[in-house]
């Protein structure tokens, strides 16, 4: 008798995911079995007058200045993420509901259903370009978990607390942008981020870190992106999903009673202007839907400790502890990074 099919949830991720690593992934990888969806990604990119997907994706060389920039990351990541699901052994998994973390909401759009395949490559390409569209600022990564992935007590209270105090001064903006459990990214004009890199207090691990090419994002920064977006990208593109879909406030979009056009304006309104709470996007997903397994698709598995740390946050399953997840890892994986060629082994058909 076949042994029932595992349910899983896909989490598909955001900027600073394609590196130098994940350099020619998308053609090795996909290739030969998604070649005509490739091609007529970069068609669209043509049209447009911007170098293709093959072509950034089979460069010499990975360039910080190029590779990271929103418009060439948002459809390299887009691309590696969604023939990542494509190639997702139904035989072994039912998916039960998709997430994303930050632009990988655009990706979570087309697994979801909520867009095609193809529109969902129009989308992400086209914010790529639009998050280009703020003034000065960006981005700044601080860590508030000890080496085992433990809250510091008091830690995420205080970092907050100074981010208020120094967006309500004259001439600054800073605010919580994105809450990754583990990590708060924090966000911001260039007083606001210069005055936090001098205020905030001390940080396990690492010192306050600069996100290169990161505009100030999911903040009111970015109204130019939002308005933007919804004068080129129509409702009419979106449909209803054909799986939950969860947010980053959390909430649930589930299938036959969610308004395409309310999706359409959380997706380009509150989703770029307000924080994105990733880690409780997670934790929402795993309790409401109970999954055997969580599949971190391509490129890169740096959100890996990011979804773990959620994990942590609310003892799923009894993880306390970064010693915890990786007992759990060698054991029984719970989160399968298609990064890895040992995890991917386990998740696309045929590699078994």
């Amino acid at each position: 008798m076949a042994d029932r099919r595992k349910t899983a949830l896909i989490i598909a991720p955001g900027r600073g995911t394609y590196g130098k690593g994940e350099l020619g992934s998308i053609a090795r990888l996909h290739g030969t079995r998604f070649g005509d969806l490739i091609a007529r990604f970069d068609a669209h990119r043509r049209d447009r007058g911007q170098p293709p997907v093959t072509e950034l994706d089979g460069a010499e060389r990975f360039s910080v200045a190029v590779h990271m920039r929103g418009d060439v990351a948002a459809p390299l990541i887009y691309t590696a993420t969604i023939l990542d699901y494509l190639s997702i052994d139904r035989d072994a998994f039912e998916i039960v509901g998709t997430l994303g973390n930050s632009m990988g909401w655009y990706s979570a759009l087309a697994i979801g259903g909520a867009v095609s395949v193809e529109d969902g490559f129009r989308i992400a390409n086209a914010m790529g370009v639009n998050s280009q569209s703020h003034g000065p600022g960006g981005q700044m990564l601080l860590q508030v978990v000890d080496e085992d992935w433990r809250p510091v007590p008091g830690l995420r209270e205080a970092l907050l607390a100074c981010a208020a105090d120094i967006g309500a001064r004259p001439g600054h903006s800073l605010g919580l942008s994105i809450d990754l459990g583990g990590m708060l990214v924090l966000a911001g004009n260039e007083e606001g981020l210069a005055a936090l890199a001098a205020e905030a207090p001390p940080t396990p691990g690492r010192d306050p870190l600069r996100l290169a090419g990161h505009g100030p994002f999911h903040t009111p920064l970015m109204v130019g992106s939002s308005t933007r977006a919804k004068a080129e990208l129509p409702p009419s593109l979106f449909g209803g999903p054909a799986m939950p879909m969860i947010d980053g406030r959390g909430h649930v979009w589930r299938r036959f009673s969610s308004n395409p056009a309310e999706i359409w304006d959380y997706s380009f309104g509150h989703q770029i202007l307000c924080p994105y709470d990733f880690a409780r996007s997670v934790q929402v997903a795993v309790m409401e839907f109970a999954p055997d397994v969580l599949i971190l698709p391509g490129p890169g598995d740096t959100l890996g400790g990011a979804i773990a740390q959620a994990l942590i946050g609310i003892g799923w399953q009894g993880l306390t502890g970064k010693a915890d997840f990786a007992a759990r890892q060698a054991s029984d994986p719970i989160l399968l990074s298609m990064a890895r060629p040992e995890q991917r082994a386990r998740v696309v058909r045929g590699s078994s």
